[in-house]
């Protein structure tokens, strides 16, 4: 009869293959695929965010950020007088790779409207930043998860809509929001993190 310690290297053996078996599995892989990039807690490495909004162009809009209580709050009133209609936020003070990603990951409250997420790198047309955006909806006072894929972004400068470039993920420089849903009002957006994968 076998001494009942001779069993445990075989039930330590048989731990490890199922603990092995379980970090391989695809949920396990899409978990750790994920990797923050931003979750609000005033760390080191956090960015500062400012507004941009249609006053710019003349418009009248009003919005901006505030990080509190753990998370990014983009609030505002949306005005399309004197032909404005958008209110932005966006970082400063902090570049990103963004090779061999896939998509922004974001968990967010919003209010039913549907906003966008912009990338901007060093590129120009006719003297003006590009950015590449992307649309994502929410659910009015209500938590979700969204992705947008890297690849379904589009490049604009100062609203008009460009057929390029393409654009360069090693050299992202601002990552923003933007309200442009042709909708008076006012508007609400937290963000609990940011992350990609």
């Amino acid at each position: 009869m076998a001494h009942p310690t001779a069993a445990l290297p075989m039930r330590l053996l048989a731990a490890t293959a199922l603990a092995l078996v379980l970090a391989s599995s695809p949920a396990a892989a899409e978990e750790n695929a994920m990797q923050t990039l931003m979750q609000f807690d005033d760390g080191a490495g956090e960015p500062r965010w400012v507004a941009v909004n249609d006053g710019v162009m003349g418009g009248r809009s009003q919005g901006g950020p505030e990080v509190k209580g753990g998370a990014l709050h983009f609030s505002g009133v949306l005005s399309l007088a004197n032909n404005g209609g958008f209110s932005s936020v966006r970082t400063v003070g902090r570049s990103f790779d963004f090779t061999g990603i896939q998509a922004v990951v974001l968990r967010v409250k919003g209010d039913g409207r549907t906003y966008q997420l912009r990338l901007a790198t060093d590129a120009r047309f006719r003297g003006i930043t590009v950015s590449w955006g992307g649309e994502f909806a929410t659910v009015a006072g209500q938590w979700t998860e969204v992705r947008v894929p890297l690849a379904t972004l589009r490049p604009s400068a100062h609203g008009m809509q460009l057929q390029g470039p393409p654009m360069d993920p090693s050299k992202v420089r601002e990552l923003g929001l933007l309200l442009g849903d042709k909708r008076e009002g006012p508007f609400a957006l937290e963000v609990d993190w940011i992350a990609v994968k």
